[in-house]
């Protein structure tokens, strides 16, 4: 597979989302940036223009279906999209006290119709194209995480919308492969971004957000289906969703809890 030229990333402000913008920042790469912080997005732009990359950005929120869906026809228009990166989401917990309607409804909003009002604007432009030799015409990368394989106590929403995206990446997978579009889900476990600074325990087997982003972006070039890391949490996340809930919720209940509220993401 030939090393994507035009990339779109949600969530390129800070995190995952950033480092992958500056890992693929080269000559000859174009990349359409998206995020709701204006200043850190333009700080990454600029970034990834001294790295000779072409680089634009959009304040956009995922959650806005048209506002999205215009901003990804603009940038296909300027450089037919290779590979787009549904990274964009927030996370929040309980904090020990329940859940809130309103917290719950809006980390749905945005870790499931954020990835979807990403998704389905760039498989239509990337259908509409005709097949090139190689066969592929485009890649999407959802990013999960690990909390997708079994629903944590603290983190109720969060876990249901990472676990929603990961079995819709992999259906879609299959789904899309006649058609010459290349799918792979991300299943990170804890990433030192803004996001998990907000965590008040410990997280283990923490990596740095450009280790991560290296992971992933090795792990598309190979087209992998599920990129998960690091691997000791993975299995761990696994024999945890594999095994009867009544042992496992012994576990899960006395994990420390995510701290309620909604963090930019």
């Amino acid at each position: 597979m030939r090393e994507p030229r035009s990339i779109l990333i949600t969530g390129a402000s800070s995190g995952i989302g950033a480092a992958l913008a500056r890992g693929y920042a080269r000559p000859g790469t174009t990349l359409a940036l998206g995020g709701r912080d204006s200043a850190r997005l333009e700080v990454v732009a600029e970034q990834c223009r001294a790295a000779g990359a072409t680089a634009s950005w959009a304040a956009r929120d995922v959650a806005d279906r048209a506002g999205l869906a215009a901003w990804i026809a603009d940038a296909d228009a300027a450089a037919p999209l290779d590979l787009v990166i549904a990274n964009a989401g927030i996370s929040a917990g309980t904090g020990g006290a329940g859940e809130s309607p309103v917290q719950a409804r809006r980390i749905l909003a945005v870790n499931i119709d954020g990835v979807f009002n990403t998704l389905h604007p760039a498989i239509a432009h990337m259908i509409a194209r005709p097949r090139p030799p190689g066969g592929v015409r485009g890649q999407l990368a959802i990013v999960s995480s690990l909390a997708a394989f079994r629903g944590f106590p603290g983190a109720p929403a969060y876990s249901a919308s990472k676990a929603a995206v990961k079995a819709y990446g992999e259906a879609l997978r299959g789904d899309l492969a006649p058609c010459g579009i290349l799918v792979s889900v991300v299943c990170p476990g804890f990433v030192a971004s803004p996001m998990t600074a907000r965590n008040r325990f410990f997280m283990p087997f923490r990596v740095t957000a450009p280790r991560a982003a290296a992971i992933i972006a090795r792990g598309l070039a190979g087209n992998r289906a599920r990129i998960a890391f690091p691997w000791p949490l993975y299995a761990g996340a696994w024999i945890a969703g594999a095994l009867p809930p009544a042992l496992v919720d012994r576990v899960l209940v006395r994990l420390p809890k995510k701290s309620s509220g909604l963090p930019e993401g």
